[in-house]
């Protein structure tokens, strides 16, 4: 990897930070596009002098794709959005951006779906994660699809979210308590791009989807939480007809839901097959790494003692 260019589309949001760090730690020149590429400056000290690059470019616009990922040795996607421009990004953008990958030479492309991809999809978002998977197939068909479960991260917008509604209500709803997922450390989906990236041809052409060490209910989910932190709101599974109207009006206290979102929680979120020991990659549980950043949530922070109740 030492060396080679490696362009991220997306490189400065949540997964695309860690996929940066993995990349430059192995010696690969890292060039980051970002619609506004001020907001992915934060990575510039960590890697060596010109190890870096930062580009203006935006999935939906070809012509600023084709400049952003001239001589790329290989093109990672991040780009993804919901509600209103999944299609934009998340289909035609993934489409883009391999055909610009492939024009201009790239040996890998790597394209960040998720678990759920399915072009027949009830939700927006999983449609568009499948119509973009297809777009990418008949532009660049060595490409690797990675789908990952849900991700888990310091700065995700998954665990802080429902960790800072434990913290502070006092009864907690949950939506689709019964629906199983298999949440996945973000830096194991780092892991799993620069694998990859590195190994086109074991890994070209390829679906991954890439899953945790566990399974578990969206309602043990919120319990993990509730001992992490140690506050234990009482956690009211609601029915479905209440978690549809909620929806509806696309809102809860506290955790925003839109309609879109509550189709996603209609079905499992479990990987097919296991992705991340087809890649080398032991998962990390999210017991084992979460603790150190929910201290947070703990009512006196890291000078909390044992667990307390609410």
């Amino acid at each position: 990897m030492k060396d080679r260019l490696v362009t991220l589309i997306g490189g400065g949001g949540f997964v695309g930070r860690y996929v940066a760090q993995a990349l430059l730690k192995t010696g690969a020149r890292v060039r980051i596009v970002q619609r506004d590429p001020r907001s992915a400056w934060f990575l510039k000290p960590l890697g060596g002098l010109g190890q870096t690059q930062f580009v203006a470019g935006d999935v939906r616009k070809p012509d600023s794709l084709a400049r952003a990922l001239a001589g790329s040795d290989a093109v990672v996607n991040l780009a993804g959005a919901f509600g209103r421009e999944a299609d934009a990004v998340n289909a035609l953008g993934a489409g883009n951006a391999a055909k610009a990958a492939a024009a201009a030479g790239a040996r890998a492309f790597v394209q960040i779906s998720a678990i759920g991809a399915d072009a027949e999809a009830r939700s927006d978002y999983g449609r568009s994660k499948g119509e973009g998977e297809a777009l990418v197939r008949a532009a660049f068909p060595a490409a690797t699809i990675l789908r990952p479960s849900f991700i888990f991260g310091r700065e995700d917008q998954f665990v802080n979210r429902f960790a800072g509604l434990i913290a502070h209500a006092p009864v907690v709803p949950v939506l689709r308590g019964a629906m199983r997922m298999q949440p996945v450390y973000v830096a194991d989906v780092a892991a799993s791009v620069v694998k990859a990236v590195a190994d086109p041809t074991e890994f070209g052409g390829k679906t991954l989807e890439l899953g945790g060490p566990e399974v578990i209910s969206f309602t043990q989910f919120h319990q993990r939480l509730a001992d992490a932190i140690g506050r234990h709101p009482p956690l009211v599974e609601l029915p479905d007809f209440a978690g549809a109207a909620i929806a509806t009006l696309g809102f809860l206290p506290g955790t925003p839901i839109s309609w879109d979102q509550w189709l996603m929680l209609q079905t499992d979120n479990i990987a097919a097959d296991d992705g991340l020991a087809r890649l080398g990659i032991t998962p990390t549980l999210l017991g084992t790494v979460a603790p150190g950043w929910l201290v947070q949530f703990r009512r006196h922070g890291r000078f909390a003692g044992g667990h307390q109740t609410a």
